[in-house]
């Protein structure tokens, strides 16, 4: 696996490019008008939350399940590691700042992992699925 090409300036105080780095390639890519999205939001909320994943590959094994390539492979996603009110908190606050796919991972006890997804994306750039939406996994 290769070290993540990182941005010159990163202008994301409370990310670092590990979290947002593929799990899979161990690449890199950012789209900045999305990080600016996730740090005001992250910003406005004051508390932390940490990206358990963001950018994916195609190849990622989440991904070739898939008959499309979602969100993360366009950089534009995030998974928050996160339960309880700051969750709950998170999803209220994230259509304000421009977030158009709201997910939701909180299964009792030792189900499977506990997240908020969020991304930015619009069909109206060509992306396949509907926009805005929420769901839960």
């Amino acid at each position: 696996m290769s070290k993540p090409s990182v941005p010159e300036h990163w202008g994301w105080p409370n990310f670092t490019p590990a979290e947002l780095t593929c799990k899979h390639t161990g690449e890199l890519i950012i789209v900045p008008a999305f990080m600016d999205k996730l740090q005001s939001l992250r910003t406005a909320l004051g508390f932390k939350f940490p990206i358990s994943s963001g950018y994916r590959h195609p190849s990622h094994p989440a991904e070739r399940k898939k008959k499309q390539p979602g969100s993360h492979t366009f950089a534009r996603a995030v998974d928050i590691q996160i339960y309880g009110l700051r969750a709950l908190t998170i999803v209220e606050r994230a259509r304000s700042f421009g977030f158009t796919g709201i997910g939701v991972s909180q299964p009792n006890g030792s189900a499977g992992p506990r997240f908020i997804h969020l991304d930015d994306m619009a069909v109206a750039e060509g992306y396949h699925a509907q926009r805005p939406a929420f769901w839960s996994y």
